[in-house]
């Protein structure tokens, strides 16, 4: 058998082959996995020309797709399991981190000497409104007001 004639043939047996599986896993989309890990591994042995011995291709079509679904099921290592938990974020070479930092050097020069400040101390380095005054010799509530106005700008920018 040809790869060709394979593929033809393969192709014709496919929706039924796929109805099969999708009773027995009941997941359209692990019925769709099987479906094309059963190709791949009849088509090497399509191959092989161990496929033109067999008097009933389809039946040996299906005991191949079994096989494996069984298989999927004696290795819970390669099935997927749900988790409340995030994956890890990928890692994008840096880019991330320099998007972000040349935004904020942008919006901050959009402020005041006052309101950059204000902001960097309080909004970045995490102080509080007390340190951030005694740090820039100020009073806390003007640090509040350069901080507020600092922010709308920086807001307001953002949107244009």
């Amino acid at each position: 058998m040809s790869p060709g004639e394979f593929d033809a043939s393969f192709t014709a047996d496919m929706p039924r082959l796929r109805r099969r599986l999708l009773a027995l896993t009941g997941n359209p989309h692990d019925a769709d996995d099987l479906v094309q890990e059963t190709y791949l591994r009849l088509s090497r042995r399509a191959r092989a020309q161990s496929l033109t011995q067999q008097q009933h291709p389809y039946a040996y079509t299906c005991a191949v797709a079994a096989n494996l679904l069984r298989d999927s099921w004696a290795r819970p290592s390669r099935r997927e399991h749900t988790t409340d938990r995030l994956p890890e974020a990928g890692w994008d070479g840096g880019l991330g981190v320099y998007e972000a930092s040349a935004t904020a050097l942008s919006l901050l020069s959009v402020l005041s000497e006052k309101e950059a400040a204000a902001v960097i101390l309080v909004d970045l380095e995490g102080l509080s409104h007390d340190t951030a005054a005694q740090r820039l010799g100020a009073h806390r509530g003007t640090v509040q007001r350069n901080r507020m106005r600092g922010l709308a700008k920086m807001r307001a920018a953002l949107v244009r």
